[in-house]
């Protein structure tokens, strides 16, 4: 409750929390609230291609309010289907690489040691690299595919997790409680995952925020970039890159309504996760 009651003092946050829920059931509820599957070739008609905002359509009669590509798609809709993709793609990502970054983390300072210097030299190594050189390397290993992002965000992200985990693990394993639950003999795994990892747990909340808003800016720029998902099954970033063409032709909707639509979610998992922050940080409180 407290942690509720100062989250909602910054309002700002609220907005944020409040806008990233929206986006959330647009793209949860897109089959059923949008006017078409834009990707559907049943559903397409060419004598739509390229109709401005709020243009009426000439083979149903329905409204396109943000517009259409050259090949009929609704815009609407298919951010709505680019949202689903993009949210798919960063939450998938996150749970795996937080799996993976705890356990790593937590034996890291439980046991230290050799163990805790090998794991950590294998973090170092991989953070002194760009995430988005580390991520091309391995789609152009991988080829394209939803599953190819998922498991390149994975092996990118999952070193963050562990060096947060470690850096608090070694701070709990150094307390009373930890002494005493192996001097009644409990399991190593028992004291990292049940009495040790939930202390743990407030700045794991802090990173994930952050980093799934920096997944989906990732996964938007290797689809940009002609490396992501394919074009069956396109995400934010492929629905840029589609209307990148058409700039200059003045057919700005196509371009511009998806890069609103990322920017805006980016922004809000921004706002959750720096109010978190500060909520679950007593030093940062004034």
């Amino acid at each position: 409750m407290r942690i509720a009651r100062e989250f909602c003092e910054d309002r700002l946050a609220v907005l944020g929390l409040v806008l990233f829920l929206a986006i959330a059931a647009i793209a949860i509820l897109a089959p059923w609230i949008t006017p078409q599957n834009p990707y559907d070739l049943a559903q397409l008609d060419i004598m739509d291609g390229g109709l401005p905002p709020g243009s009426e359509s000439f083979a149903t009669g329905g409204t396109y309010w943000l517009g259409t590509d050259e090949q009929g798609r609704d815009m609407l809709s298919a951010i709505a289907y680019g949202l689903r993709i993009s949210l798919l793609v960063a939450t998938v990502s996150l749970a795996f690489a937080i799996a993976i970054g705890v356990a790593a983390g937590t034996t890291a300072a439980y046991l230290g040691g050799k163990v805790d210097t090998l794991i950590m030299r294998v973090v170092d190594l991989q953070l002194s690299f760009p995430s988005i050189l580390i991520a091309l390397i391995l789609l152009a290993l991988f080829g394209r595919g939803i599953d190819k992002v998922i498991i390149a965000l994975i092996i990118v992200q999952w070193a963050y997790y562990a060096r947060t985990v470690r850096s608090s693990a070694i701070v709990e394993t150094r307390k009373d409680y930890i002494d005493a639950a192996r001097c009644l003999a409990l399991s190593h795994r028992r004291i990292m995952f049940r009495h040790l990892l939930p202390n743990c747990v407030p700045p794991l909340i802090v990173v994930g925020t952050v980093q799934i808003a920096q997944a989906i800016a990732l996964e938007a720029t290797l689809s940009f970039l002609g490396v992501g998902v394919p074009i069956t099954e396109p995400s934010l970033g492929l629905l840029i890159a589609n209307g990148y063409d058409y700039l200059l032709s003045g057919r700005y909707w196509v371009s511009i309504f998806p890069g609103i639509a990322l920017v805006a979610t980016i922004i809000a998992i921004n706002l959750v996760g720096d109010r978190l922050r500060d909520v679950l940080n007593p030093r940062l409180q004034t």
